[in-house]
C-alpha cells in the first residue's frame, strides 16, 4: 500500500488510516479492472500519486467512507487529466 507512506506523515489515527489505504486499493483496483489508460508506465507512478493526495485531502477534510473517498479520487483522476 503506496499511499500508508504518505499516510503516516499526516496524523491520522489508524482508523481512518486502514480507510483511507482501503480506498485507494479500490480506487486502483476499479483502474485495473477498467484497463485504463492511467496504468501505462509512464503515466502509472503520476496516477497512484494523484489518487494518493486527492484521498488524503479528502481525509483531511473528514470524509471517512471508503466507497466516496474512492469514486472522489477516480473522478479526480480523470478531471486532472483532463486539464493537462
Amino acid at each position: 500500500m503506496p499511499i500508508v507512506q504518505l499516510l503516516g506523515k499526516k496524523g491520522f489515527d489508524p482508523e481512518t488510516t486502514k480507510i483511507l489505504a482501503s480506498a485507494f486499493d479500490a480506487a486502483w483496483q476499479a483502474l485495473t479492472i477498467s484497463g485504463s489508460t492511467f496504468l501505462v508506465n509512464p503515466r502509472r507512478a503520476k496516477t497512484r500519486k494523484v489518487l494518493s493526495k486527492r484521498i488524503i485531502e479528502m481525509g483531511r477534510r473528514g470524509e471517512r467512507d471508503s466507497d466516496r473517498l474512492a469514486d472522489d479520487a477516480l473522478a479526480h483522476l480523470v478531471r486532472f487529466k483532463l486539464r493537462r
